[in-house]
């Protein structure tokens, strides 16, 4: 059974005001102050942003109990100095980023410039295991066309500097901004991947393979391929389903790699247009076919992707768990329906940001 791990970025606020709060430093020393051992929360590129890392799991069921976990605890450290944290991929709410205290971080503000400056944005990665970098590749070749699905059925970032955007995932838009972003052409195998990881480092454009910000790659850190399309969501429940079906994803697509079948190979343009309507309205309109590159209903390519990784979920023991889920996020929506829902009854896109935070801490 391949294990999965998820990293999650949480923006810290006010539990009143909803406002983004600079207080990631004074969160973790009050977890390391509560645990001098734990190794489970991170900083991030800025100060209003805390992220935390699960253990690799291969039961989808203690993976979510982690994730929730992890959720509860963060709020529990952020409440001792007076804070909260939300599952949100943007602040609602106007804000000026605070930077870090870290080189590398310093290296990009004066690199990149403005784009910088409006990364305050919260993203979901899954890490599943794979056996090598060569099976890894094939994944990453061939899961490509179903990425723009799960930002889809992720997408939790409506609002952005107090303003409605108009899109489900604009956190998207925004990442999109690195140039190193978005997703790949295929690669082929394992040695043309470092080539060209290698490459683009050679360049001076970016620092080195950790900002190879690829919609999906190998992770530089643990034997794992990394899917990072995702939206923070707004639900646990949501993020143990877009980790269940990363790993159906990968198990699928290594098995095609397995039986000798090609990749398929959509052109990175139609890959960016398809990313781009799932940025743009989620699960609201038509999606474009993973398999056909055309306009098809949302929950019908929804079916299409269990059907592809059926046997997969299957396996694992996932399919029913997999078939509740998405048919309970069509029914609801995902986070941006609710934060747009939120905002409708409310008025006040603080009170979304005050309830979001109450639903993230359980």
């Amino acid at each position: 059974m391949r294990t999965v791990g998820v990293e999650e970025e949480l923006l810290l606020v006010d539990p009143d005001s909803g406002d983004p709060k600079a207080l990631a430093a004074a969160v973790l020393a009050r977890a390391a102050q509560d645990d001098p051992e734990q190794d489970v929360f991170e900083k991030e590129l800025f100060g209003q942003m805390l992220e935390f890392a699960t253990h690799p799991q291969s039961d989808m069921a203690a993976l979510g109990d982690e994730i929730v976990r992890c959720r509860k605890e963060a709020a529990r450290h952020a409440g001792q100095i007076g804070c909260g944290v939300a599952a949100l991929a943007a602040s609602p709410l106007p804000v000026s980023p605070s930077l870090s205290v870290n080189e590398r971080y310093q290296w990009l503000a004066e690199r990149f410039g403005i784009p910088t400056w409006e990364q305050l944005v919260c993203g979901c990665h899954v890490h599943v295991s794979v056996e090598s970098d060569e099976e890894g590749v094939a994944v990453l070749d061939r899961l490509r066309p179903w990425l723009p699905v799960l930002r889809a059925m992720s997408a939790n970032s409506p609002f952005w500097q107090g303003r409605n955007t108009g899109y489900a995932s604009y956190r998207s838009r925004v990442w999109n901004r690195w140039p190193s972003a978005g997703p790949t052409e295929p690669f082929g195998s394992a040695e043309e991947y470092h080539r060209r990881v290698a490459d683009m480092v050679a360049t001076g454009v970016i620092l080195d393979e950790g900002m190879a910000y690829f919609d999906a790659r190998l992770s530089a850190r643990y034997p794992t391929v990394e899917v990072r399309v995702a939206d923070v969501c707004l639900g646990a429940e949501t993020a143990v389903l877009i980790a269940t079906l990363v790993r159906a994803l990968v198990e699928t697509t290594a098995q095609e790699w397995r039986a000798g079948l090609r990749a398929p190979d959509p052109g990175v343009s139609l890959l960016r247009l398809a990313d781009w309507q799932a940025a743009r309205y989620g699960l609201e309109e038509d999606l474009l076919d993973p398999v056909t590159l055309r306009p098809r209903p949302a929950p019908l390519v929804l079916r299409a992707l269990l059907e592809y990784t059926g046997d997969a979920l299957t396996a694992s023991g996932d399919a029913e768990r997999a078939e509740r889920a998405v048919g309970e996020l069509l029914r609801t929506g995902n986070g941006a329906r609710e934060q747009r829902g939120l905002l409708e009854r409310t008025g006040s896109l603080r009170d979304v940001v005050t309830e979001c935070a109450r639903r993230t801490q359980g």
